[in-house]
């Protein structure tokens, strides 16, 4: 499979990255495990999760991803085959939360003991914290890649002009840069990222991995009229949220290209992103070998001139 730079940190990653987010939460650790050695077998040896995965879920207190992760590594020992990637920052109750110098500190080592590593391949601020000093943030980083505790810094959901201070803050100060920025991006949610943060990274080379690729489902072709929202637990805010004039148009436009392809939705929709010239590799998650291998066959699709033309004006926010 073909592979593609993080930034310029020099760590290579293919074209898909996969969200951990469900690790212990919409599947168990046994199911989990079945994932993890299935995406290797499809090189798709890039791994996202977050320290807060998934506090959401009944019963959890956030750590879970990262725990299966870490089980699965001590099992399999296969810790030099993956890309592993996870996030600080979000609140994990009783006041934890943000990106101030000790909390860093203090979250890196439960990350690295949960996940049962020594390093982590991209540690990620998950949201900006206006309440720390970038530059306090960044210079704690940069120790801990000093260190060998970390190898690249990356952020999430950051506003243009934040992610663009932050860069200049790095620069300024000679620390560790952000590499990549994880935003929300898909052939539905164009604006946010498209009016302002491209512009950011591409004029400083630096990677995308964005989340909500395929806008909850939405993209796969899975909610066609307002009876499918019975479909999932999410399905009611789908197709509230997508099921539009628009979404529909980019439905249709997403049927015509997968008939051309001999592909499905979800393929196309993937195909489109990965061909953006800013976007390195989108996140995308799957509960079942099938559908990861629905995901995987994406790397393999090349989409033309005209299909690109074709999405781009079905999708057009502008």
């Amino acid at each position: 499979m073909s592979k593609r730079e993080l930034g310029r940190s020099g760590i290579q990653v293919p074209l898909l990255t996969f969200g951990g987010n469900v690790f212990g939460w919409t599947i168990d650790q046994s199911t989990s495990f079945s994932v993890l050695d299935a995406l290797l077998e499809h090189q798709l040896n890039f791994i996202d999760t977050a320290d807060v995965y998934s506090r959401w879920a009944e019963g959890n207190q956030g750590g879970e991803s990262e725990t299966i992760i870490g089980n699965w590594l001590k099992k399999s020992g296969k810790r030099d085959k993956i890309v592993l990637a996870t996030k600080v920052g979000m609140e994990m109750g009783d006041g934890q939360k943000g990106l101030s110098p000790s909390y860093i500190r203090q979250s890196v080592e439960n990350s690295l003991k949960r996940l049962q590593t020594d390093y982590i391949d991209l540690y990620q601020a998950h949201k900006d914290d206006e309440d720390t000093p970038l530059a306090d943030t960044l210079a704690t980083f940069d120790e801990l890649i000093k260190e060998g505790k970390v190898r690249a810094i990356g952020g999430s959901n950051y506003s243009a002009t934040r992610f663009a201070e932050a860069l200049k803050v790095s620069k300024e100060q000679s620390l560790a840069r952000y590499e990549t920025l994880q935003p929300e991006y898909n052939l539905y949610d164009r604006k946010d990222y498209e009016s302002g943060l491209e512009k950011v990274v591409t004029d400083n080379d630096v990677g995308v991995i964005n989340y909500y690729s395929l806008a909850s489902g939405f993209l796969s072709g899975k909610y066609r009229s307002k009876e499918d929202a019975t479909k999932s637990k999410r399905g009611g805010g789908v197709v509230e949220k997508y099921l539009n004039d628009r979404g529909h148009k980019i439905i249709q436009a997403l049927d015509e290209i997968s008939e051309k392809h001999r592909a499905s939705p979800t393929q196309v929709s993937l195909a489109w992103l990965i061909a953006r010239p800013s976007i390195t590799a989108p996140i995308v998650s799957a509960t079942s070998l099938k559908q990861l291998e629905d995901l995987s066959l994406a790397t393999k699709l090349k989409l033309d001139k005209g299909d690109i033309e074709a999405l781009d004006k079905a999708s057009a926010w502008k």
